[in-house]
């Protein structure tokens, strides 16, 4: 598979930057990584929780830092063949996620996805080049 055929789902707190919701919370290293999957024609679905104004921040977060989002919250490819509510992705990105790696940071609460072992792991599995 070439990136241009994987649909990533990510999520937005946590995974792009620390949790601070409903504030926006700070840079995590997931930028450089993000803007290699889309240049590699990955389609990134922004897969969150927030809503409203605070979704609006999400995508404004996205726009400034020059990372394309292919869509928000649904994979519009899949009403071609399913109903279903579930986004459908190749790979989702979630620091929720069993098996995300994560980064403890002391004086930080809750631990985020640690994306220099993500790309490590999207290198591994093909989806980016070395």
């Amino acid at each position: 598979m070439s990136g241009n055929d994987y649909f990533i789902a990510v999520d937005f707190d946590g995974t792009c930057v620390t949790h601070e919701y409903p504030h926006m919370g700070i840079d995590i290293g997931a930028v450089p990584v993000l803007r290699e999957l889309a240049d590699n024609g990955c389609k990134l679905i922004l897969h969150t929780m927030r809503s409203g104004s605070l979704l609006q921040r999400a995508e404004d977060w996205f726009r400034s830092n020059g990372i394309p989002l292919y869509a928000i919250n649904e994979n519009p490819t899949q009403k071609e063949w399913s109903s279903s509510p579930k986004i459908y992705a190749d790979i989702y990105i979630d620091d929720s996620a069993l098996g995300c790696p994560l980064k403890f940071r002391d004086g930080v609460k809750r631990p985020f996805a640690d994306w220099e072992k993500i790309r490590e792991q999207l290198v591994h599995d093909g989806v980016l080049d070395e």
